[in-house]
């Protein structure tokens, strides 16, 4: 018996063309699919990944941040908590570890030359104790998120020393205080922040009671 399709041209071009439009329609729903759990992936990843303090924007060569350093001569003779800022780009979405990692390193030459500087990188002295597994080489400080010392406390960054800090005076530590809290209070979830050396006891605590973390 012959197939009336065979004998009906028309019939058989749309036969084709439904064929044809089911094909694509799959293919398509397959894609959104893929496309859709990629998404979800990305998402859950982010989700997940350890606290880190929130920059304001993105750029296609990083993180626009800010380094707050002290200035000849205002923060010498008016107020050693005046600081002042200079613009920096970080690699990494680690902004806040990254801009101390940069306050440290201390201001560029043409800075210096303007009057910018910062007493806290030749404070830091001695190994650090925070190297292992490694023997040598280990950072200068570790910086956590949401905690006052060892306690939780939202909002709060506590930045701990690597090194021992040898001080000059009050004066200076005033001046590096004043650096490291502004530099890490521009972003959004550091509210505090608790600063402490390598033993756990807060910096510049002449009396030795470790007000910072009551």
């Amino acid at each position: 018996m012959t197939n009336p399709k065979y004998n009906n041209p028309h019939l058989a071009i749309s036969s084709h063309r439904l064929r044809f439009t089911s094909l694509v329609v799959a293919g398509t729903l397959m894609l959104f699919s893929f496309v859709l759990g990629a998404c979800s992936g990305n998402a859950l990843s982010t989700s997940s990944s350890a606290p880190v303090a929130h920059a304001s924007s993105t750029s296609p060569t990083g993180y626009p941040i800010k380094v707050f350093f002290s200035k000849s001569p205002e923060s010498l003779n008016t107020n050693p908590s005046a600081v002042f800022a200079v613009n920096r780009t970080s690699p990494t979405i680690a902004v806040a570890t990254y801009s101390i990692q940069l306050l440290i390193a201390g201001p560029t030459l043409s800075e210096r030359q303007t009057g910018f500087f910062t007493e806290l990188n030749t404070l830091l002295s001695g190994p650090s104790n925070c190297s292992a597994p490694l023997p040598v080489g280990g950072p200068d400080f570790k910086l956590t998120l949401n905690m006052k010392g060892k306690v939780p406390e939202q909002g709060t960054a506590t930045l701990q020393f690597c090194r021992s800090v040898n001080s000059p005076g009050i004066g200076a530590d005033a001046r590096v205080q004043a650096e490291i809290n502004a530099t890490l209070k521009q972003f959004s979830n550091i509210k505090n922040v608790v600063i402490l050396t390598k033993d756990g006891h807060c910096f510049a605590d002449e009396i030795g009671n470790d007000r910072c973390l009551r």
